[in-house]
């Protein structure tokens, strides 16, 4: 089995716990407090290394101890951080989640050194070596993402983008895009379909799979829906778990779902394993 390059964002998360999220002009006491590796980039990477994936990572940190900690945790899960730049002038990416007691959540994030990922690296075949797919989100420039996409493609490279968060899209950078992975409201962005059930999130594949190879589209407690050039599209609905936190589940998602498409299971195969390995993180207590 080839590598996943995954190219994207890397934060240091500031998790903040609460009853509930607070209103505009609201303030609420908190409950508590974590700080994690985070990142969409940082954090497939992570889940595909763990799903039994060789990867490796391309983007930028700070020259402090924020970004010392984010390579430090790619190192330990067995993420080659080879491509990872430091920035002596731009402190680490850092994003601030606020959790409710229900466990859902909302977050800002502040990119900083992930502006500053080198675009130019992909045009050098090191970068490439082993690779067999990319994974990319919409966490850095789309500048940075198109000159990777471009150049996995001239290589026959398959490109997996998990459009998150949603933004418009060049048509080249479209034309690029093998696998297309979506949740409702990126789905919703997307294709002007609003989802708000399974069968929303199988019309919205459906109208994806008019412009892309391959769409995935996750609904959260709903379940998920894909589609494929040639092939009817399916659906599935979640896995019946006690939620603890949905924080992350996304990415968790990501992770298994390549690495299960890499090992050269189908699609249906492996949005199923995604599934089930997203419900498992969803229930888990830390």
């Amino acid at each position: 089995m080839g590598k996943i390059l995954v190219t994207g964002s890397l934060h240091y998360d500031i998790v903040i716990h609460a009853h509930h999220r607070p209103e505009k002009g609201e303030t609420v006491m908190g409950s508590g407090c974590s700080y994690k590796f985070g990142g969409k980039g940082g954090n497939q990477a992570v889940s595909a290394a763990k799903a039994g994936a060789q990867v490796s990572f391309a983007g930028a940190v700070g020259a402090d101890t924020q970004g010392d900690f984010l390579r430090s945790v790619l190192d330990e899960n067995g993420v080659n951080t080879d491509f990872v730049a430091v920035s002596a002038d731009v402190p680490s990416g850092m994003s601030v989640a606020l959790m409710d007691a229900e466990g859902d959540y909302g977050a800002v994030v502040v990119s900083n050194a992930n502006n500053r990922v080198d675009a130019t690296q992909f045009g050098h075949d090191a970068v490439w070596q082993q690779v067999e797919m990319l994974l990319l989100q919409n966490e850095v420039p789309e500048a940075v993402n198109l000159a990777a996409a471009e150049a996995a493609k001239q290589r026959g490279i398959r490109v997996c983008l998990n459009a998150a968060p949603a933004r418009a899209m060049c048509s080249a950078m479209q034309s690029a895009v093998g696998l297309l992975v979506v949740n409702g409201v990126e789905a919703r962005d997307l294709s002007g379909i609003a989802v708000n059930t399974l069968s929303d999130a199988r019309a919205a594949a459906e109208w994806l799979g008019g412009h892309y190879p391959a769409v995935v589209v996750t609904a959260g407690e709903h379940g998920v829906a894909w589609c494929e050039t040639g092939e009817r599209s399916q659906s599935m609905p979640a896995e019946k778990v006690e939620l603890i936190s949905t924080h992350g589940a996304g990415d968790c998602f990501m992770g298994m779902l390549c690495t299960s498409l890499l090992q050269g299971k189908t699609l249906a195969d492996s949005v199923a394993k995604a599934n089930r390995a997203a419900a498992e993180h969803v229930s888990r207590k830390e």
